[in-house]
């Protein structure tokens, strides 16, 4: 019998032989993914200062073991178009940091959103540091009118969508978790919050060069 090739010089294909459901060599490939992942892991989130080091003893693995579970399912996705290993990285880095996104905001509540956005003339996700005091001036009047329009003319869930979303930087994904919606569903919502907006605008005589400005 051939010696095994070692997992780091494995091509593209002995790594989807290695991983087939039928291969007798899937438990030993999937331990030596890990190994490689929870190393890519800890290059990217500790030397990018991502994470501290604690907590990513904490969390690696968790997180390696959801993006293994993906890549195993998604080996019919790869496309040959790179090195299986760089493929695999990106999913467990994608892993990663939707994870951590999700952490950063577990503990905060659309209500709490909704409520810390009243008064606040530019919502620190649309801030813009490099901007001068005559363009921070005008940015901060049209920002103002468009927070009286999303409390006036949208609805209920359009406004918590908008807020988290667009205002204040919460993932996507996790925005659509908390309003029980998919994301498809929470595209759909945020689509028809901005035309509702746009429409208010136009009637009002804002240009889209303010629109752009405002968002």
């Amino acid at each position: 019998m051939a010696p095994r090739t070692p997992a780091a010089e494995r091509s593209n294909a002995e790594w989807l032989s290695a991983l087939a459901l039928e291969s007798p060599e899937r438990p030993a490939a999937i331990e030596e993914l890990r190994l490689i992942l929870v190393a890519g892991l800890r290059s990217g989130l500790l030397k990018g200062r991502t994470m501290r080091r604690r907590e990513f003893a904490e969390q690696a693995e968790d997180f390696v073991q959801e993006a293994l579970v993906r890549i195993l399912a998604g080996l019919d996705s790869f496309r040959d178009e790179s090195r299986f290993v760089t493929w695999a990285h990106k999913i467990a880095i994608r892993v990663a940091l939707t994870e951590l996104r999700r952490k950063r905001w577990s503990d905060v509540s659309l209500d709490t959103l909704l409520v810390s956005s009243e008064g606040e003339s530019i919502p620190r996700a649309l801030a813009d540091p490099s901007a001068g005091p005559e363009a921070a001036a005008r940015r901060a009047a049209g920002l103002d009118r468009v927070l009286r329009y999303i409390r006036e003319d949208l609805t209920d869930k359009q406004r918590a969508a908008m807020t988290a979303a667009v205002l204040r930087g919460m993932p996507l994904e996790e925005v659509a978790r908390r309003m029980s919606m998919n994301r498809n569903a929470l595209y759909k919502l945020l689509h028809d919050a901005r035309k509702r907006l746009k429409s208010r605008m136009l009637q009002d005589g804002i240009t889209p060069e303010d629109i752009l400005a405002a968002f």
